[in-house]
């Protein structure tokens, strides 16, 4: 019998320490390939694949797409691409960005819960933000194990926070437990085959290749009143019981946290937009006052007086709106800390 032969893995900020930490114990005879997610810019370089295959006995490559699946590996998500398991094989997602970041993590838990389903565990390690707590729901859904860093040990815990909530995973673990228990789990045999909800492969289908159309998202969701911060079109609001998120049928995708903060952003832009337009109104009206001014035309000089008064007020509600905005975000951080 098969034994949970895929362990997948996904982290963000302070992840590194984390997979140097866990590689480093991972035992030379590891029966498991470990396929790792963790978020980079799409332009970065990075030798994390050296520092893990230095610091421990399991080689580490960045994935390339067809590489075979192999036990005692550690396949890292490149930059710029989605890190997906397909079958026997890996192969690297050109789809949208989830949670504004590709790779994203959720991708690659969905398709490990999609195609190996109880062979499969599944990690949250430290981060900010939610990503990774939808892809644990799925590998549940699936059959799979899965794990989710002790918060209290993560030094960012936001993204083990989330997973606890909304996953319910199998077990919570600090990092030091966390390397046993992964020996554990991955010499056990695998969980009994389960039906994968349909809407994670429509979700795998997405991160691999973006191609989905508005009447495939009806059946992944409901159409929800708000936009995509991306690309300004309709946002589908998806229930995974205590989890709910947004995604447009272009395939942009955010936790309903991510898609606040996203929101926000918006928001702030456009007041930021606005308050820039009405200072060079009152730079522009200033200027035809002068003018008239200078030209003795008095009566035209107090109009455009008049104007720059009404800009300036207009002016100031909307910079008084962004300090508080500035405030509020100030307050709600210390809050979270």
């Amino acid at each position: 019998m098969a034994n949970r032969d895929v362990l997948a893995i996904g982290t963000s900020a302070g992840g590194v320490e984390a997979l140097l930490y866990l590689a480093k114990h991972f035992s030379p005879g590891f029966p498991a390939a470990v396929v790792v997610t963790i978020h980079m810019p799409s332009d970065a370089r990075s030798s994390l694949d050296t520092l893990l295959s230095g610091c421990g006995p399991l080689p580490a490559v960045f994935a390339a797409d067809g590489d075979a699946v192999e036990n005692g590996r550690i396949f890292i998500a490149p930059p710029g691409r989605h890190l997906l398991v397909d079958g026997g094989i890996l192969s690297l997602g050109m789809g949208p960005r989830e949670n504004n970041v590709r790779p994203a993590i959720d991708p690659m838990l969905r398709s490990a819960g999609l195609c190996c389903g109880g062979r499969t565990v599944g990690v949250v390690l430290t981060g900010t933000q939610g990503d990774g707590a939808s892809g644990l729901w799925a590998i549940n859904r699936c059959g799979g194990m899965t794990v989710v860093q002790d918060p209290n040990d993560a030094r960012f815990p936001d993204m083990p926070l989330a997973a606890l909530k909304q996953a319910r995973p199998h077990h919570i673990a600090s990092l030091a437990d966390m390397s046993p228990l992964l020996e554990k789990l991955v010499r056990q045999p695998a969980g009994e085959p389960v039906a994968c909800p349909k809407s994670i492969s429509y979700e795998v289908a997405i991160a691999r290749n973006g191609h989905y159309t508005m009447k495939d998202m009806d059946k992944i969701g409901r159409r929800s009143v708000l936009t995509c911060p991306d690309c300004n079109g309709v946002m589908w609001e998806i229930g995974e019981e205590d989890l709910v998120r947004y995604r447009c049928h272009v395939g942009h995708a955010y936790t309903d946290r991510k898609m606040s903060t996203a929101l926000d952003d918006n928001l702030r832009r456009a007041l930021g937009s606005a308050l820039r337009a009405l200072d060079e109104r009152v730079a522009l009206v200033e200027k035809l006052r002068q003018q008239a001014a200078d030209r003795g035309h008095a009566e035209i000089a107090n109009t455009w007086a008049s104007k720059k008064q009404e800009f300036e007020v207009e002016a100031n509600i909307i910079r008084n709106a962004i300090r508080r905005a500035d405030e509020i975000d100030v307050q709600e951080t210390a809050g979270l800390q």
